[in-house]
């Protein structure tokens, strides 16, 4: 009995979809990365986007992001009002997985 159920378990394993790999094309922005620093367990960047400064927060995962350029999508974009931001990104690494950046300092 516990072969054919071991077998049942890993046909249905095997059917499972696997995660679809994310397009490229579908992360528009460049995000320049000039430095990365692991701050009260999360990782913070100094980052260019669009020629404009900015700093993004996100998980410290496995070690400290390379500095350098990524492809990025802007995935949240609130305005509650005309003096205040709340955004976040999504930067593509060059093995297809995804980290998601809020925004949380910009200069001029």
């Amino acid at each position: 009995m516990k072969p054919l159920a071991l077998l049942i378990l890993l046909m249905l394993a095997s059917l499972t979809p696997a995660a679809p790999v994310p397009n490229p094309s579908d992360y528009p922005v460049t995000i320049h990365v000039s430095s990365s620093q692991f701050v009260s367990g999360f990782q913070q960047l100094e980052v260019i986007i669009d020629g404009k400064p900015y700093e993004l927060s996100g998980p410290f995962v496995n070690g400290l992001l390379a500095l350098g350029d990524y492809k990025a999508r802007l995935i949240k974009d609130e305005h509650k009002t005309t003096y205040e931001s709340n955004q976040e990104y999504e930067l593509l690494f060059s093995d297809s997985k995804t980290g998601k950046f809020s925004v949380i300092g910009q200069s001029e």
